[in-house]
C-alpha cells in the first residue's frame, strides 16, 4: 500500500490554504492586503489554489504611500489582471489632502506609519471583517507572538496582552460590531520557505527581488536607492552599485543588499548563509526596539 507523505512545504501550503478557506466561511467581507512584495504575491497565489477554478472571491488591499518602487505598482496592475480580481486603493496622499495625516519632514521623512490611518478608513468604508495578510513570525519579534486570527478591536488596535488561543487549529473568528480580524496564513513559513514555494510554484516576482544595478547611497549601514523621495544629507555620496531586495516596502526606507543573485538559485543559497532577518534592512524597524509593535497596536499591518 502506497504511503501518503507531504514535504514541509506541501504541509506548510495545506495549513494556509485551510486557514484561507476558514476566513472565507467565518468572515462576510475578507479581503487581501497587497504590497506587491513577495509574501503577499505568495498569498495570491495560495488564494488562487485556494478556490479554484473559481476566482478569488475576495478583493485586494493596496495602501499606496506614493512613494512605492515603480516595478512593484508595475507588477501589482499586471498581476490584478491575471487573476481577474477587484483592487482596492486606498491612498496616503489623499488621507494628507484631507488633512487626516501629517506628513513627516527632514531627511529622514518616512510616509510608513502614515499608512495606519488610510488602512482603517480603507477598511470602514468597504465594511472588511477580516483583513489577510502576509507576514511571518520569524519577520520579526512582534510578529512572532501575533496568532493566525489576530482580533482589533473598533479602533483598528492590537492588545498582544488578550489574544485567543488557536489549540488544535481552531479559530475563533467572533467580534463585535465595527471589529475585524488580521488574519496571517503564512505566520509559520520562513524566509527559506517562501523563496523555496515559489520556485516549486515558479511564481513570477518583481525584478527588485533579483540582482540589478541601481544608484544607491549608504545611509546607517541602509542601501537606500536614490529617488525623488529621498533628501540627501551634504557628505552623502550617490553611487551605482550592484543590489537586490530581501523585502519590499517605499523607496525611502527599504534597504537593498549587494549581491550578484540574479536568479532562484543563487538567491536561496545566499538566504542559507545569511545572518541577518529581512527586515533588518527597514530604515523604519531602526527608529526603535519597539517600532513595530508600536506601529501594530495603533493598527498598522
Amino acid at each position: 500500500m502506497a504511503q501518503y507523505y507531504l514535504s514541509h512545504l506541501e504541509e506548510l501550503e495545506a495549513e494556509a490554504i485551510f486557514v484561507i478557506r476558514e476566513v472565507v466561511s467565518q468572515f462576510e467581507k475578507p479581503a487581501l492586503l497587497f504590497s506587491g512584495g513577495k509574501d503577499s504575491i505568495v498569498l495570491a497565489h495560495l488564494s488562487k489554489k485556494a478556490f479554484y477554478p473559481s476566482r478569488i472571491p475576495f478583493p485586494l488591499i493596496h495602501i499606496d504611500t506614493g512613494h512605492n518602487f515603480p516595478e512593484t505598482i508595475a507588477f501589482r496592475d499586471d498581476l490584478v489582471n491575471k487573476l481577474g480580481v477587484q483592487l482596492i486603493v486606498g491612498s496616503v496622499q489623499q488621507s494628507i489632502n484631507e488633512g487626516k495625516v501629517r506628513e513627516e519632514t527632514g531627511v529622514n521623512a518616512s510616509r510608513n506609519a502614515l499608512q495606519t490611518v488610510t488602512l482603517l478608513d480603507t477598511l470602514e468604508k468597504f465594511k472588511i471583517d477580516a483583513a489577510m495578510g502576509g507576514a511571518r513570525r520569524d519577520e520579526e519579534k512582534a510578529r512572532a507572538k501575533e496568532r493566525f486570527f489576530s482580533h482589533r478591536d473598533e479602533f483598528g488596535q492590537w492588545d498582544p496582552k488578550n489574544q485567543r488561543p488557536e489549540l488544535w487549529n481552531l479559530f475563533n473568528g467572533k467580534k463585535h460590531l465595527g471589529e475585524h480580524f488580521r488574519i496571517f496564513p503564512i505566520s509559520n513559513w520562513t524566509e527559506m520557505d517562501v523563496w523555496q514555494y515559489i520556485q516549486n510554484q515558479n511564481i513570477d516576482l518583481p525584478s527588485l527581488y533579483f540582482s540589478h544595478q541601481r544608484e544607491c547611497v549608504v545611509r546607517d549601514g541602509v542601501i537606500l536607492a536614490k529617488s525623488e523621495f529621498i533628501q540627501l544629507k551634504p557628505e552623502e555620496e550617490v553611487k551605482t552599485m550592484t543590489v537586490r531586495y530581501r523585502t519590499c516596502g517605499d523607496m525611502p526606507i527599504t534597504g537593498a543588499v549587494e549581491s550578484d543573485a540574479d536568479d532562484l538559485d543563487k538567491i536561496i543559497a545566499e538566504v542559507a548563509t545569511t545572518r541577518t532577518t529581512e527586515r533588518g534592512t527597514r530604515a523604519d524597524d531602526k527608529r526603535g526596539e519597539t517600532a513595530m509593535e508600536d506601529r501594530k497596536k495603533s493598527g498598522y499591518f
